[in-house]
């Protein structure tokens, strides 16, 4: 299975971050390695002294297909979820600077939290959710599937004109402006139309 990430799909989250808006969708992987193991807390990497949360909308992709139009993309998952994608934002700053990929900073072990998955036909339409992530009980992050540059099933097309999607591959749709560091002890929190997804404990 593959983990396909967007980055840079909310504006506000663009602009917190000083980033040129993209004319594109920013596509990037990270490894099943990266996927933080059910009830296990997540360990800040010695390699960074700056790990973000970016708490993200995903859907999970229940059968194969490639040059996938549109308006047939909703026919192509039936769960959404919601995770973080951890990032070591300094390594990160550091491989941009010297225009390198992102892949260590980004797909590193635990940095790929995947919560809870809900039925879609058991909340609102995907482009009308609401998500928010907590640290240690504050709202951090807050954000709507409306504000998206490209929406769900936009993605879902694009993504597939490069890779053929199969089933159980994860697609994350980006983080809203928000995101902010990590701390030993730390208790995050996403909760998806009112419904709590996941719960980690940072180590």
């Amino acid at each position: 299975m593959k983990i396909i990430c967007i980055g840079r799909n909310y504006t506000d989250h663009i602009k917190e971050l000083s980033n040129e808006k993209p004319t594109d969708p920013v596509v990037f992987l990270k490894p099943d390695t990266s996927i933080l193991l059910k009830g296990q807390p997540f360990f800040i990497p010695e390699f960074s002294q700056d790990v973000h949360h970016e708490v993200e909308i995903l859907v999970r992709i229940n059968r194969i297909g490639k040059h996938i139009q549109t308006k047939f993309a909703h026919k192509y998952y039936n769960e959404i979820g919601l995770g973080i994608d951890f990032t070591a934002r300094d390594l990160q700053a550091k491989l941009k600077a010297k225009g390198l990929p992102w892949e260590k900073a980004k797909g590193f072990d635990g940095a790929a939290v995947i919560g809870k998955w809900l039925p879609k036909e058991s909340l609102p339409h995907v482009d009308e959710l609401n998500f928010s992530l907590t640290k240690n009980g504050k709202t951090v992050q807050s954000g709507s599937s409306r504000l998206m540059l490209w929406k769900v099933d936009e993605l879902i097309a694009y993504v597939s004109q490069f890779f053929t999607l199969k089933i159980g591959d994860i697609l994350f749709t980006g983080t809203p402006a928000g995101v902010g560091p990590v701390a030993l002890n730390d208790n995050l929190v996403g909760t998806l139309e009112g419904k709590e997804l996941f719960s980690i404990k940072v180590k």
